[in-house]
């Protein structure tokens, strides 16, 4: 099921957060995130932004939420996107699921444009980005460092 993020949730999403803090470069962070770091980080997003779980069986295994794409007022209909999934969770459809629903309803706050940044290589997140519509704008190679090595970043781009 799908829902609204609720401050409750904080505790489940810190966990599915720092596996790929901890796991992977498909977040750049390099110290584990505090659950009272999140805790703001939802209340100050869903102000102006969807921030959604997924919950199966009273468990969230799943998120998506959208922020500001940059801070400057010229920005205001550009958003960036993020979906995370619990660890092997993946291929189950929930984030197809969780980025349509969020996409509905970026939509229907009037963005314009959705940018989702992806570290490479990723393919779990280039396809379901590409598979929700987003196209391959642009490529940043070793702007990332982490776990000793250099990562590359692109970014993806969708028009509503």
């Amino acid at each position: 099921m799908i829902r609204n993020v609720r401050l409750s949730d904080a505790k489940a999403i810190t966990d599915i957060h720092n596996y790929y803090i901890l796991n992977s470069v498909a977040n750049l962070e390099e110290n584990c995130t505090p659950i009272s770091v999140i805790e703001e980080r939802i209340k100050t997003t869903i102000i102006n932004f969807p921030w959604l779980v997924y919950e199966h069986n009273n468990e969230v295994i799943g998120y998506a939420y959208a922020g500001d794409w940059k801070p400057r007022s010229g920005y205001k209909h550009t958003a960036e996107t993020s979906v995370y999934l619990k660890h092997n969770i993946e291929l189950r459809g929930i984030g197809t699921v969780l980025y349509t629903e969020l996409i509905k309803q970026l939509k229907d706050l009037f963005f314009k444009e959705l940018i989702g940044g992806i570290s490479l290589p990723h393919p779990q997140s280039v396809g379901l980005h590409e598979k929700m519509g987003f196209e391959k704008v642009a490529h940043f190679k070793k702007v990332g460092y982490k776990f000793n090595q250099w990562v590359d970043v692109g970014y993806w781009q969708l028009s509503l």
